[in-house]
């Protein structure tokens, strides 16, 4: 049998990260995220264990690498552990170079070492304050020892951890320096993230907005930042903290475009592709499923072919432009 064709968009950048969304659902309620009051989506809407792995399947037959799974909080879908150990044959057998979870932390403590046992060794932690009242206020009711709990469990289990952190105006400038100290101390990374405008959450979006450039040269006047070949897969860039020798990534969506390197997709838990984040657009890949792996394989590359060439998002004098309906909750990020 010929090997199957490497997975190109119409722009020629190959595809080799699959961002898999289990869940829309979350048990926090994040200002950035998602209003207080989110409609999820029916429980039947979202597909099952065995359909979710079927379209992952076809992504890695396609030369993809590395899976990320999100939400939503993965971690709340009760049949994860079962995804978990399909893709743990994928690992050992070497069809993907790592599978990685994003999560609050919140629930982190009591799957720690089902992701371990999974062959998970990375996590990103969403962390976005060290203080417990401005943590509970940001989430909307979230209880931060939960979290710090969950990551000390992560990191005993043998789990490397980023911590992401979104650069919420009036937020970040007071708790940055705590955090480095915190994430670097515990050899785990940090990473910066500016605020998107996905969904209406009840928030200003323009008042959370904090371009990284600029805070980025406000750090510099007190840390030492150096720039490092250090990559993860995805957008981030990153910089050496000369005082703690962490790292310290930067995702700059607004100030500084990465679109020209892009090489991931999203598909949501409704079996939904998504080839870019920064758009409304979407192929539906359900009708494929049971078909066949050919017409699966066809749907995906077709989408693939008109994957934009960049996100919308930019800012304007009024707020942030080039917003899209659907909130961040649907896709993690």
């Amino acid at each position: 049998m010929s090997p199957v064709p490497a997975l190109v968009d119409g722009f020629g950048r190959r595809v080799t990260y699959l961002r898999l969304s289990v869940t829309d659902r979350c048990d926090l309620r994040c200002t950035y995220c998602m209003p207080e009051h989110m409609a999820f989506a029916a429980a039947r809407d979202r597909l099952g264990v065995d359909d979710l792995y079927t379209i992952a399947g076809a992504f890695i037959a396609g030369g993809i690498r590395k899976v990320r799974l999100t939400g939503g909080e993965p971690l709340v879908r009760k049949d994860l552990p079962a995804l978990l150990e399909r893709f743990a044959g994928n690992l050992q057998r070497g069809e993907l170079d790592e599978l990685v979870v994003s999560t609050n932390g919140s629930r982190l403590a009591q799957l720690a070492g089902t992701l371990v046992g999974s062959g998970v060794r990375r996590v990103n932690v969403s962390l976005d304050t060290l203080d417990p009242g401005q943590y509970r206020e940001i989430t909307r009711g979230g209880a931060l020892a939960d979290v710090l709990g969950g990551i000390d469990a992560a990191l005993a289990a043998g789990l490397k951890i980023r911590l992401n952190t979104v650069a919420l105006r009036g937020v970040v400038e007071g708790q940055i320096d705590a955090l480095l100290r915190y994430a670097h101390g515990r050899g785990m990374a940090l990473a910066l993230i500016e605020t998107m405008p996905l969904g209406d959450t009840g928030v200003s979006r323009l008042g959370q907005y904090l371009p990284l450039d600029a805070f980025r040269r406000q750090l510099e006047t007190r840390w030492t930042l150096t720039a490092s070949p250090a990559r993860s897969g995805g957008p981030a860039s990153y910089v050496e903290v000369g005082e703690t020798g962490g790292l310290l990534g930067f995702i700059t969506p607004l100030s500084c475009n990465f679109c020209a390197a892009c090489n991931r997709v999203r598909v949501g838990s409704d079996g939904r592709l998504y080839t870019c984040m920064g758009h409304e657009g979407s192929v539906d890949l359900r009708p494929a499923l049971g078909v066949g792996g050919a017409a699966l394989d066809a749907a995906i590359r077709g989408a693939l072919r008109h994957k934009p060439e960049r996100h919308g998002f930019r800012v304007a004098a009024t707020g942030l432009a080039g917003g899209i309906g659907r909130h961040m909750s649907v896709l993690g990020g």
